[in-house]
């Protein structure tokens, strides 16, 4: 466990990382194969586990203070993913305006939940939500969908942008009216759950490049890389209302 503000002090204090692997991909292999073993009985539980017991032991030596944690997953359905889920609470699902996203959220539930149409059906013995029913471990909830790198034309969205954003919300909403108990607010319709973060250009570059949070991003011009890269204004405050948006639904 790194912290971070001890090389930038643009970093709260309270953050601390848990970084990945360039060897991830390799490990993953060692990792699936673990959690197959016959003996232990319950081998794929404890691996399955593995990132829930780190979160236990890490909130533990934080105290008093509370933890609240974040787990960046990989878009594939990796073994490694699947620890991501199992020690998760919450699914924040980022989605772009194209189709491909929203095959990729019946996805996320198909292999999350196990639901979906008689092909996905024709899997459930070997899922993951099975395995996960019959070991006990506990799955987290469908919380917030966002609309990422929206254009927007004269303060909305673009006509194309939500075209397509309309007809994944249909979705989420069909999925919403069959299987509620998947939804981290049963009560709430699934539209209440959307948010909108607009494209902010230029920003996300200097942003990480220099690692300043955006909450401390400043318009102006910024040197990244030896190029001088103007941020401005207007689009950076847009950004910043949406973030704040997303940060009031967690």
């Amino acid at each position: 466990m790194s912290h971070p503000v001890t090389v930038n002090k643009n970093v709260p204090d309270n953050l601390y990382l848990v970084c990945g692997d360039n060897l991830l991909e390799i490990l993953a292999e060692a990792i699936r194969q673990t959690s197959q073993l016959a003996i232990p009985t319950d081998s794929w539980k404890k691996v399955t586990e593995w990132i829930k017991d780190l979160t236990v032991a890490l909130a533990a030596r934080s105290g008093n203070r509370p933890a609240v944690f974040m787990f960046d997953c990989n878009p594939s359905f990796a073994i490694y993913t699947q620890l991501g889920l199992a020690a998760a609470r919450n699914i924040v699902v980022p989605f772009t305006a194209d189709d491909s996203s929203r095959r990729a959220i019946e996805n996320v539930v198909a292999l999350t939940y196990g639901i979906g149409d008689d092909k996905v059906s024709a899997y459930s013995r070997i899922s993951f939500s099975r395995r996960a029913k019959e070991e006990g471990v506990d799955l987290p909830l469908l919380h917030t969908f966002v609309s990422n790198r929206v254009t927007k034309y004269e303060g909305k969205p673009s006509k194309a942008f939500l075209a397509v954003a309309n007809t994944i919300e249909a979705t989420v909403s069909r999925i919403y009216r069959q299987h509620r108990s998947i939804f981290a607010n049963p009560r709430s319709k699934p539209e209440n759950a959307f948010i909108t973060v607009p494209d902010y250009h230029g920003a996300c570059i200097v942003s990480a490049m220099l690692g300043i949070p955006l909450h401390k991003m400043t318009a102006g011009p910024k040197q990244v890389a030896g190029e001088r890269v103007q941020v401005n204004p207007v689009p950076l405050k847009t950004y910043l209302a949406a973030l704040e948006d997303f940060v009031d639904a967690l």
